[in-house]
């Protein structure tokens, strides 16, 4: 039986499988299909030749969610907030995207204002009733919903973290009057305070419901069509797989559901080797640049993610930062006169100027194409026209007074640098060093552009997986089933109740294994483990802090403390054991264990490595040089720049004065400024 990762992106739809028995491996890369993605998919399986009634397990990164999202396309949902706080999601904290910027303007909220409802209710921050939750007040709204045929509504309540009963009054009423609208809510949601976050987050789940079973249901419907009878498990935006019904309920989950594959990938790798323990993850695509830190084998998680400036969704997720830079990216001249390459993409369709799909503006594969660093027929998938490349790129170099050459050129400059910063940024938010880490490249553009990125940010190595191409869906099969669940706790850490403290937890824990049960994991394939959203008394956000299994007891609170004292450290440089650290939450993560992938067994394909020499233009001159079949090349073989390494889903550049070596699992580790 086959288990199989498919990571749908906004140009193609990877593929990356291995048979539970033989341990074999196979790949495919088909063209996305944006008017419905699930089509990509069948064709993706269909492409690897693998019989649907051989799959056991299915795992699904997908970007449909997202997409939703920033597209505003979905059914009109509605919100029930309680009086004076109709505007929360809109208004959001008054922060400013761009300080000095008098011209901006706010993304559209993700709910209209016209769909918006509030109801005289208050409950208050003990959790006690101050105003009752009147039901003909509700049932007024009801019927107002059901007038406008909404199909989904997000009931948020001022302080319903901490008693949700009016929410659920709520629900009642509307479950009652429109049976067949779905209902959400924030203390279910993400029971933390800080309204403004845990109200677009619940708006984001009630608008994106209607989509994604939509989607769910139509893939689940082809796959049964073409005799698939495993589990389908979609990727979740923390790194963790889980079963398509919980999916289909909370889509607030997904939003980074297809770059965590090649967070997983990055973390299998690190696992894999040992020697690389601090990896920058980094993923072209066609449309995106996906950046992300693993430390000591594990992706960083953040609570204060952004769909959009001020619409923050506060599940907890891989701390992912993606910028419009990736091969479809469509060069540019701004206002100013200046080249600019990015964010707008030509996606899959109609695509890059060379595909001779209809595309006429010239991107960055466009660019590389003409610069020699990419072979005309893209390994046997599509036959690039170079001549369509140099017309679509004259018209944007007359703009600018250079030569066709040059404008390649620098429009892939342009990319690398803006990929660097977004690499700067992420490890500066989070206080890394960049000489600690490795690069790792994927996506099928990714090591084009490695060594280029990792030069601006001053990273010595650079590290190329033989499946770099399809990166995510590798990550895919190398998930684990996860879930985390959270329970808001406010206080002092010397005056927590402990008792409060333990029966919270074991809560969170009885739930999360239950929730682990529905998905068919075993008890012995369980791991839990514990941690607390934590700050000094006074601060505005916390910081997590890893916790021991058992129960506290007031021994173990000088070591919570010293253990928060050094988490804050590690995130922002500097502690206190002058301030006193506080509970705010406290969250629990389980773990379903999967079988992880095979390692890869290179020892060549017993070819010829070197495939012959072309020319290729680096520092505004053309050198001759060497091109390699990636899976040729045997471990401890090694490849001085300048040359291209091509892989059946992937092409490696290396610039003069590079060296590389490939490693026992065929893993290119390339050594930037190592060669003579």
């Amino acid at each position: 039986m086959w288990r199989v990762g498919i990571d749908v992106g906004g140009t193609f739809t990877d593929l990356f499988a291995w048979e539970e028995s033989s341990r074999r491996q196979t790949t495919s890369k088909v063209l996305t299909t944006k008017h419905d993605r699930s089509l990509g998919v069948l064709e993706a399986i269909k492409f690897a030749g693998i019989p649907f009634a051989e799959i056991s397990h299915l795992m699904h990164g997908t970007t449909t969610a997202t997409n939703a999202l920033i597209e505003r396309n979905y059914p009109d949902p509605a919100m029930v907030t309680t009086e004076g706080f109709r505007d929360t999601i809109e208004i959001g904290r008054q922060h400013r995207e761009h300080l000095y910027d008098p011209y901006q303007t706010k993304p559209k909220p993700i709910i209209k204002r016209r769909y918006r409802y509030t109801i005289n209710e208050r409950m208050g921050v003990d959790g006690n009733t101050v105003r009752p939750l009147l039901r003909d007040a509700a049932i007024e709204i009801a019927k107002k919903i059901q007038a406008h045929d909404i199909k989904s509504v997000a009931v948020a309540f001022i302080n319903s973290y901490k008693n949700g009963a009016h929410e659920r009054a709520m629900r009642d009423v509307i479950n009652e009057i429109c049976p067949h609208t779905y209902v959400v809510l924030s203390s279910e949601t993400r029971p933390i305070f800080r309204e403004h976050g845990r109200f677009t987050t619940t708006a984001i789940r009630a608008a994106t419901i209607p989509v994604m079973e939509v989607y769910f249901d139509r893939l689940e419907a082809s796959l049964k069509l073409a005799g698939f009878k495993g589990s389908l498990l979609i990727l979740k935006s923390s790194g963790g797989i889980t079963g398509v019904d919980y999916a289909k309920q909370h889509p607030e989950e997904l939003i980074e559901s297809g770059p965590a594959g090649g967070v997983a990938y990055a973390a299998y790798l690190s696992k894999l080797l040992g020697a690389y323990p601090n990896i920058i993850h980094t993923d072209v695509g066609g449309t995106s640049y996906d950046v992300s830190i693993v430390e000591n084998g594990k992706g960083l998680i953040t609570r204060d993610h952004e769909i959009e400036w001020e619409i923050p969704c506060i599940v907890p997720m891989l701390d992912i930062h993606s910028v419009g830079a990736g091969g479809g990216s469509i060069g540019w001249v701004d206002e100013g006169g200046s080249l600019r390459a990015g964010p707008r993409s030509a996606g899959a369709s109609p695509g890059p100027a060379c595909y001779g799909l209809g595309g006429t503006q010239p991107t960055i594969t466009d660019a590389n194409l003409m610069l020699g660093r990419i072979e005309p027929s893209l390994g046997g998938k599509l036959n690039l026209d170079l001549a369509k490349a140099e017309t679509a790129m004259a018209g944007l170099a007359s703009e600018i007074g250079l030569s066709g050459i040059e404008t390649a050129d620098g429009m892939v400059r342009i990319a690398c640098e803006n990929m660097a910063q977004a690499v700067k940024k992420v490890l500066v938010s989070r206080g890394r060093d960049p000489r600690d880490f490795i690069l790792a490249s994927f996506g099928g553009a990714g090591a084009m552009h490695a060594c280029f990125v990792a030069e601006s940010m001053n990273i010595p190595k650079v590290i190329v997986p033989i499946h770099a191409g399809v990166a995510s869906a590798f990550g895919a099969t190398a998930m684990d089933l996860r879930h985390d669940l959270e329970a808001f706790y406010f206080s002092p850490v010397v005056d927590a109740d402990l008792s409060v403290v333990n029966e919270l937890y074991s809560d969170l824990e009885a739930r999360a294994i239950k929730l682990l049960d529905a998905d068919g994991v075993a008890r012995e394939r369980i791991e839990l483990t514990r941690n607390a959203q934590m700050r000094y008394v006074g601060q505005s956000y916390e910081v997590e802090t890893p916790l021991s299994a058992r129960n506290l007891g007031a021994a173990d609170i000088p070591q919570l403390i010293a253990d928060f004292h050094r988490c804050h450290e590690r995130e922002y440089g500097v502690s206190s054991s002058d301030f006193a650290p506080a509970f705010v939450a406290l969250g629990v993560t389980a773990i379903g264990k999967m079988d992880s992938p095979p390692a890869v067994e290179v020892g060549g394909s017993g070819k010829d490595p070197l495939k012959g020499e072309r020319q290729i233009y680096f520092n505004q001159a053309w050198h001759r040089s060497k091109v390699y079949d990636g899976h040729a090349l045997k471990p401890r073989a090694e490849v001085i720049g300048p040359c291209i390494v091509e892989y059946e889903h992937a092409c490696a550049v290396l610039p003069p004065n590079v060296a590389a070596t490939i490693d026992e699992f065929g893993n290119m580790i390339i050594e930037l400024g190592t060669s003579t």
